[in-house]
């Protein structure tokens, strides 16, 4: 190659020796003695024909240092195919250099070739069957138990040393698999006992005991009043005390605890009639236990640290004195039954209706009211300014890395906290190495990533959870697209029950068909949808989500969609042991029939196999379609209760028209996405991008923007607490106040239906 080079070099040299050209010459002044200028000639044609012909290279004459040649065709001939013989030269060249001799590979060894060979991988080989067998694999009921050992602990307090305990081993296990742990400080006030003034109840002159138990968040102080027995507190309850004329402001009432109302609800009710307590008991015909066993809850009627409402509680952080809306303003104290029975005996007043009735021994349940004698109440609980860790580790995507599924459990507890906490964390736990194993060792590539989190001061209402939500508030809706709670998982067995997002729905009933019963004996083969199913499916599984549940703030507060589900005994509303010491390993087994193993291992395959399912496929699988049937629901409650709002003609603009458009915008938008779904080339990753960018912003999209997160934290506006739900539309009275709710409600739902729609040319303006 070096000697073909060569020799067209010498060949053109040849050729142009005889004769230089240049556009540009220099000459000297026509006198020769003032100076030079240069000439800039753009082509031959601009020579003087007139120049004598003496000047060129002649002594007398102008000097030139590269003399012009004359024309000649020749020349340019050679000229031309000087150049294309350099052209060709260049194209051997190139086709030489790249096409080289193969050389001898590189050797490099075993693990050398794994890490490129893992690298280069992004698309999983696995089908989804291989993956749900790897996963029922990994997760067995051995591997469970063997686990709950490590996380067992006899009390573990929000913030306490056996919390650190905890914490230190959950993120000790995260580093273990590799998943990049972190930890989540917050510094939150908790409301506790206090150990040198204890809580006082007395009757009269007697003191009817010192309560060990108590309620978080109660207001303090000393109240006094007559002794009322308000049954459950529910407003059913309530109503039927006030027609039978029993004064309830400035008392003191007595409630038995329930399962069907939070103990801050049932405050709350009370709280808004007027009286000066609150003492809640466990009734024997409620709850079959020793008539000394004590009580722990809340009575903050919200989520989160009460005392930075909306704002998360970081230590750096600066803001005014504010108090949460759903902090009491009454005295609230547990107490035992055998108290209970001591003020029971002695109130007086009416026979209560027999839905009153309890099972304490001697106890003829009246109502008391005036004639009673009065209970005084002391509530001495104190706040503590405490630093709380949640704990969080990833096993990232492959292709969306920063989009992810959150599972989440509870971590601390009053108690032995089993059913309440124990069992979630070790699934929690045996969850992340089951997935993490699978993509280290099976070769398993999501395409988005899974968060694993421990949340801490669960007890108090999600607070560690809660405070997390706002400290990431404005980013989360962009980024988590499912919060799967792993809380209470199992309290019984017979009976599944769900509370969820509708966009969870479909995915939900697609995996309970494929995740095989662990309830039934006998009945091997099936699924657990072909146990629970019923004949209505939605009916016999799914339940509205309640503010106490641990997935609650995930959904009403940041728009994230949201699952929470239970194995339970069939018939029960709720475990009876939690806020007991009673919640242990024994009663828990007793409640299960000694089958906790198999059944949280059946949990866990649910759960495992939603958050796979959501990080696998190409399309996020939320069905944008179920939230209309619900949304039609209510619609059509909200026309009726109009109607007849309206039926005497005074308030003929009160109408729910505009909302009925608006759910129709939605409608639209929902059977626009499925046909964009259809058309669209699931292996083109830009596509499905922009279609999970419209599925995610569903549920954001339905908090209201019209109310203050720090007012009214629960924005949601079907899920939601306060007057911009639609749920608050059928309650009203005030037309002006409808009116303005109405509005309010309509452009929510218009606002979701067009980020439905994608972008802004594709918006339904039908409004």
């Amino acid at each position: 190659m070096a000697a073909t080079i060569n020799q067209a070099r010498s060949a053109l040299s040849k050729m142009f020796n005889s004769e230089r050209y240049s556009h540009f010459t220099l000459q000297s002044d026509e006198e020769g003695d003032e100076g030079s200028h240069v000439e800039v000639r753009l082509s031959d044609d601009e020579v003087d024909d007139h120049a004598p012909s003496e000047q060129v290279g002649q002594p007398g004459g102008s000097p030139s240092y590269r003399p012009r040649p004359q024309q000649n065709n020749r020349k340019v001939c050679y000229l031309a195919l000087g150049t294309l013989f350099i052209f060709i030269i260049g194209y051997l060249i190139g086709y030489v250099s790249h096409h080289s001799p193969r050389k001898e590979p590189i050797t490099c060894d075993s693990e050398q070739e794994v890490g490129v060979a893992e690298e280069a991988v992004v698309e999983s080989s696995l089908s989804w069957n291989d993956i749900t067998s790897l996963l029922a694999q990994r997760l067995t009921p051995d591997a469970f138990n063997s686990r709950l050992s490590d996380v067992e602990q006899p009390d573990h307090v929000a913030g306490s040393s056996a919390d650190g305990i905890l914490e230190y081993h959950v993120f000790d296990s995260f580093k273990s698999l590799e998943m990049e742990p972190w930890t989540d400080v917050h510094y939150v006030q908790l409301q506790t006992a206090n150990s040198q003034k204890p809580n006082r109840v007395m009757i009269g002159q007697e003191e009817v005991g010192q309560p060990k138990g108590y309620l978080a968040y109660s207001a303090t102080g000393k109240a006094k009043g007559k002794a009322v027995y308000g049954n459950y507190g529910s407003q059913e309850d309530l109503m039927l005390l006030q027609t039978l004329k029993v004064e309830l402001n400035g008392t003191v009432i007595l409630l038995r605890a329930t399962g069907q109302l939070s103990l801050a609800q049932q405050v709350a009710n009370v709280a808004a009639l007027g009286v000066s307590a609150v003492l809640i008991y466990l009734d024997p015909k409620d709850y079959k236990f020793q008539p000394t066993t004590e009580l722990y809850g809340h009575v903050h009627l919200g989520s989160g640290d009460p005392f930075t409402p909306g704002f998360p509680s970081f230590n750096h952080t600066q803001f005014p004195p504010t108090k949460s809306s759903g902090l009491p303003t009454v005295l609230a104290q547990s107490i035992t039954a055998a108290s209970a029975a001591k003020i029971l005996t002695r109130i007086g007043g009416l026979e209560s209706p027999l839905s009153f009735k309890g099972s304490l021994d001697n106890v003829k349940y009246t109502l008391g009211g005036a004639s009673s004698e009065d209970v005084t109440v002391e509530v001495n609980n104190v706040l503590q300014d405490t630093e709380i860790h949640n704990v969080f580790g990833v096993i990232k995507g492959f292709t969306e890395p920063d989009r992810y599924v959150l599972l989440g459990a509870q971590r601390d507890a009053w108690g032995p906290g089993y059913a309440k906490a124990t069992v979630g964390t070790t699934l929690l736990l045996e969850l992340a190495r089951a997935v993490s194993e699978m993509v280290h060792t099976d070769g398993f590539r999501p395409r988005r990533s899974l968060v694993f989190a421990s949340w801490s001061a669960g007890e108090y209402g999600s607070v560690g959870a809660t405070e997390w939500l706002e400290g990431f508030f404005s980013s989360l809706d962009r980024r988590a697209f499912t919060y799967i709670s792993l809380d209470g998982l199992v309290t019984g067995h017979g009976e599944f029950k769900v509370s969820a997002s509708p966009l969870l729905y479909s995915l939900l009933e697609s995996t309970m068909k494929e995740v095989k019963n662990p309830i039934g004996f006998g009945e091997s083969g099936k699924s657990l949808y072909d146990k629970v199913s019923g004949v209505n499916f939605e009916k016999a599984v799914f339940e509205p989500m309640k503010m106490e549940d641990s997935a609650y703030p995930f959904l009403a507060f940041s728009g994230i969609p949201s699952l929470s589900f239970r194995f339970v005994s069939q018939g029960s509303e709720a475990y009876p042991y939690y806020g007991t010491s009673l919640d242990n390993k024994d009663h828990l087994g007793y409640a299960t029939a000694h089958r906790l193993n198999s059944l949280a291992t059946g949990a866990g395959l649910v759960a495992g196999q939603l958050a796979l399912r959501l990080v696998h496929d190409h399309v996020l699988r939320l069905d944008v379609q179920r939230y209309r049937t619900v949304l039609s629901q209510s619609v059509v409650k909200i026309n009726q209760r109009l109607k007849q709002v309206t039926r005497d003609g005074s308030a003929e603009s009160l109408s729910a028209h505009w909302l009925i458009m608006a759910l129709g915008s939605y409608s639209r938008a929902a059977t626009d996405l499925n046909t964009d779904l259809l058309n669209t080339d699931l292996t083109d990753t830009l596509a499905c991008h922009n279609i999970n960018d419209r599925i995610m912003r569903v549920e954001h999209n339905l908090l209201s923007p019209y109310v203050s997160p720090k007012e009214v934290p629960f924005r949601h506006l079907l899920f939601g607490r306060g007057s911009h739900t639609l749920a608050a539309l059928l309650e009203g009275e005030d037309r002006e106040v409808l009116r303005t709710q109405l509005a309010l409600a309509t452009w929510t739902l218009q606002g979701c239906a067009n980020a439905l729609s994608g972008d802004v040319w594709d918006s339904d303006n039908q409004m």
